[in-house]
């Protein structure tokens, strides 16, 4: 057992749990994320102006990972994805000069065992001898071979994203033309402008290559996961080896708009597997998105079956192998000042802990874990404060100096999470909010081991 659990004054009131509320990180797009063999994930997505890595034993604590930033010159830094190839690491990015015109891949090597770890060296652009513009490159292995497969222009003009694919002699070049192996098509590909195939993702199962990839326009509720198969066996530098279906695989449904740009990766015992992709926060937000995460199966056929994004306010289980958390409601607290509980129609156990709205506001939880060491604390928050991007709540750990809890802005009622690494000791820890910048509420506490 890890913890031991309850609070002065509120006996049973903690408990032990095995599901989550599937948003994984609060803020962020083009989520990828890399099972290694040292039993780490290791994750990257958009950050903009750097290659950001974060270091993590489990998924649901992808957010508060050991991290690392990369200068890579350059601006609008998009999709990173961090891979593993021939005894080495491996950072592909995309990147201008400001110019959306001059987006183009490049490529980092480490040889360090650990990425956080050693130097990053620039082995340079990634490109065919077209050299037209390139985002959203991946690498898939058949074999000892590797391909490169990114989404870009035919021309110089920004009229339609297509696939390409090209062989590789190693992890940094090109050796081959690059062929188009999809076009947006369909109606749900063509519904804006530019028209958009992006973010491909490899998948195998079986013989079967299975190229998840994003369509639509990313700005809008419509963006969504297309599915396009081949053959292991196949010749796949040939566009008739490459089988599009003609519907999406995973879309808007349940409170969930715009799905897309998504990974694959398994639970840490490696029994599920699981899809981490990003959303928009609200109703037409466009750009402004978050990363969730669920379970998917398989078809008999070796096809992903994901299903549909789930519901905003339903629990599922948490990655099998992911140690057991604590969990406190939010309303279970020790209120100060004008802080109270009140009532919350999305909340776990119909309550939240809010109206921390003063200097000398606060609510107080009392945990006892059996083990001192290094844990994630994960809390649903929710920030609606007016014309306020972030606020914060100050938390402090056992009466130390306050540090910011950051909840992004995506109105009242629609729950996020906000993750922290602390340091807990054995006994009992105390761990108070208060005021910060802006307004936050808390329907529920977990906590976790980092390690």
């Amino acid at each position: 057992m890890l913890f031991s659990w309850g609070m002065a004054g509120h006996a049973g009131a903690a408990s032990v749990q095995q599901d989550l509320y599937n948003v994984v990180i609060q803020d962020g797009a083009d989520p990828w994320v890399y099972k290694h063999t040292d039993g780490n994930y290791y994750f990257t997505k958009t950050t903009g102006n750097n290659v950001t890595i974060w270091k993590s034993r489990t998924l649901t604590g992808l957010d508060a990972g050991e991290s690392v930033s990369i200068t890579t010159g350059g601006q609008s830094i998009w999709a990173p994805e961090i891979h593993y190839l021939n005894g080495a690491w491996y950072i592909y990015y995309a990147k201008d000069d400001g110019d959306n015109a001059n987006h183009r891949m490049y490529v980092l090597e480490n040889t360090s065992q650990d990425p956080l770890q050693g130097t990053w060296q620039d082995r340079g652009q990634v490109t065919d001898k077209t050299n037209k513009w390139a985002i959203d490159g991946t690498v898939l292995q058949v074999g000892n071979q590797l391909y490169f497969i990114w989404s870009g222009w035919e021309g110089n003009v920004n009229v339609s994203q297509k696939l390409y694919i090209a062989r590789m002699s190693n992890p940094w070049t090109i050796v081959s033309d690059r062929v188009e192996i999809s076009t947006p098509e369909y109606a749900w590909e063509t519904n804006h402008n530019p028209h958009v195939n992006e973010g491909p993702q490899v998948v195998i199962r079986g013989n079967v290559i299975n190229l998840i990839y994003s369509a639509s326009g990313s700005w809008t509720n419509d963006y969504c996961l297309g599915l396009i198969t081949a053959d292991m066996n196949a010749d796949l530098l040939q566009s008739s080896s490459w089988h599009k279906r003609s519907e999406p695989i995973f879309k808007s449904a349940n409170g969930i708009y715009g799905p897309g740009h998504a990974s694959f990766t398994t639970s840490p015992d490696g029994t599920e597997d699981w899809i981490v992709y990003h959303n928009a926060k609200n109703n037409q937000s466009g750009w402004n998105r978050e990363i969730r995460m669920q379970p998917f199966t398989w078809n008999a056929n070796n096809t992903p079956n994901l299903g549909s994004p789930l519901a905003p306010n339903s629990k599922i289980p948490v990655p099998s192998g992911e140690p057991e958390r604590i969990r406190i409601e939010g309303e279970e607290g020790q209120f100060g000042g004008a802080a109270y509980a009140s009532g919350s129609p999305n909340g776990s156990g119909g309550m939240k802990a809010g109206h921390i709205d003063t200097a000398d506001s606060y609510v107080e939880y009392r945990i006892a874990i059996a083990s001192a060491g290094e844990y994630i604390l994960s809390a649903r928050t929710a920030n609606g404060t007016t014309d306020l991007a972030w606020s914060t709540l100050q938390i402090s750990v056992n009466g130390a100096e306050p540090a910011p809890f950051y909840i992004t802005n995506k109105g009242w009622e629609n729950w996020g999470v906000s993750t922290k690494r602390v340091y807990l000791q054995a006994g009992e820890n105390v761990v108070r909010f208060t005021k910060g910048n802006g307004y936050g509420e808390i329907d529920l506490i977990d906590v976790f081991p980092a390690n």
